[in-house]
């Protein structure tokens, strides 16, 4: 896959390249590629914002620079172009795998108080956020998408199965998780996970998702129904 991020702030991308993600990019299971936006204006003290017509508190993210940055990026728009916006769908589990699906992504970052209606018009083929609260700039909502993505992609993880059973893939909650030692400040390790029964085990952590999940988000349970 084939991630591309235009920002006014690429120096804050250090934040994925650490981890399994560094070792991803190293070994070329997906690329990274940063459009710093403020190097295609072409005002000649490379200014990217304007007060807003009609007025309103802030700045706004002129339309010329953007336009020009994503031109550069995606001259043939063969990318998925996502803007990160509150106004977004939220991103769900089962939007991180449809995106993980894509061959191109870019990702679009406003700042200020957001970008001009008409770059959205023109170039996005969606909004996406990650939750209904505002940010100082999309590049957060970004790496939380990128990271999401990449755990979807071939040989990113270390097994399919980290995948396949963590929470929300099988729209429940996770189960308890335990390793050694068996007992720990008095606290022990239920005794069906040393047992050896695969079955019993099963059955355990899929009650223990249904009871974990009615008593944290409910709400997950009722879109199951």
């Amino acid at each position: 896959m084939r991630i591309k991020v235009l920002t006014l702030f690429p120096e804050a991308y250090d934040g994925l390249k650490v981890g399994i993600l560094e070792r991803a990019l190293s070994a070329g299971k997906f690329s990274l590629e940063l459009y710093q936006i403020r190097d295609y204006s072409t005002d000649k003290h490379k200014k990217v914002d304007d007060a807003p017509f009609g007025g309103g508190a802030g700045m706004l993210m002129t339309p010329q620079p953007i336009f020009d940055a994503v031109q550069a990026a995606d001259p043939e728009h063969k990318c998925r172009r996502i803007y990160l916006s509150p106004r977004g769908a939220t991103l769900t589990q089962s939007k991180v795998v449809s995106l993980a699906k894509e061959q191109d992504l870019l990702f679009l970052c406003g700042s200020y108080e957001g970008v001009d209606q008409r770059v959205i018009d023109l170039l996005i083929d969606e909004e996406l956020s990650i939750g209904d609260y505002v940010l100082t700039s999309g590049d957060l909502p970004c790496m939380v998408t990128v990271n999401a993505i990449s755990r979807y992609l071939d040989g990113v993880l270390g097994s399919e199965e980290s995948t396949a059973e963590e929470s929300f893939a099988s729209g429940l909650l996770e189960y308890p998780q335990y390793t050694r030692p068996q007992e720990f400040m008095g606290l022990r390790v239920p005794e069906v996970l040393v047992g050896g029964n695969h079955a019993q085990v099963a059955k355990w952590r899929h009650d223990k998702q249904v009871e974990i999940t009615k008593a944290l988000r409910p709400d997950l349970l009722k879109k199951e129904e």
